[in-house]
């Protein structure tokens, strides 16, 4: 049986910390990257720098499936459409110190990291990042290529719209909608 290997759309803060979540799943052997730093970049944390993203279908037969780990929502969206254009599954991450019910729906393509909460009912969109320490409460909506940013907490029943950003310790009261594309400074508070 052939190494289980993942490739990584970029080698940034966010991109390392998806390497470490991969590697801690168990789902992957190893991981290899790609960055718009190769070929001045070619190892980060002893993990190989293959190439530059714009060279996926190059890198293809590398790995077993890929993800585009960037914090940016229209190029992490653009590259998760690379990935699939490629014929290149898109890889689904949880950190094992996770927790994601098993009645929640969770996109392709998805990141969700330590200490991390996903509850009963919630649905996580293509592409979506629940970073460190969010919750996504029972029946929330995140949609794809949004982004909640370090502690964030979604209450029961909230929506997040298409590619809007929450950036740290934004909270959201039961039932508020955030519109698509909205960008929430950090600390903002949502009441219903």
């Amino acid at each position: 049986m052939s190494e289980s290997i993942l490739l990584i759309l970029g080698a940034g803060g966010h991109g390392r910390a998806v390497a470490e979540a991969a590697l801690l799943s168990g789902q992957w052997q190893s991981v290899r990257f790609l960055d718009d730093r190769w070929p001045e970049l070619s190892e980060l944390c002893g993990i190989a720098v293959v190439g530059k993203p714009d060279d996926l279908a190059a890198n293809a037969g590398i790995g077993r499936a890929a993800i585009a780990a960037v914090g940016n929502n229209t190029l992490r969206e653009k590259w998760s459409q690379m990935i699939e254009a490629a014929d290149v599954p898109l890889a689904t991450v949880v950190h094992p110190r996770a927790f994601v019910s098993a009645d929640a729906e969770v996109g392709r393509g998805v990141a969700v990291m330590a200490m991390a909460m996903v509850g009963v009912g919630a649905i996580i969109g293509r592409g979506a990042i629940v970073n460190a320490n969010a919750t996504v409460d029972h029946d929330a909506i995140l949609g794809a290529f949004a982004h909640l940013g370090v502690g964030v907490q979604l209450a029961g029943g909230v929506k997040v719209g298409r590619r809007a950003w929450l950036q740290a310790g934004c909270s959201a009261g039961y039932h508020v909608v955030i519109e698509d594309g909205a960008l929430l400074s950090p600390g903002t508070v949502l009441k219903s």
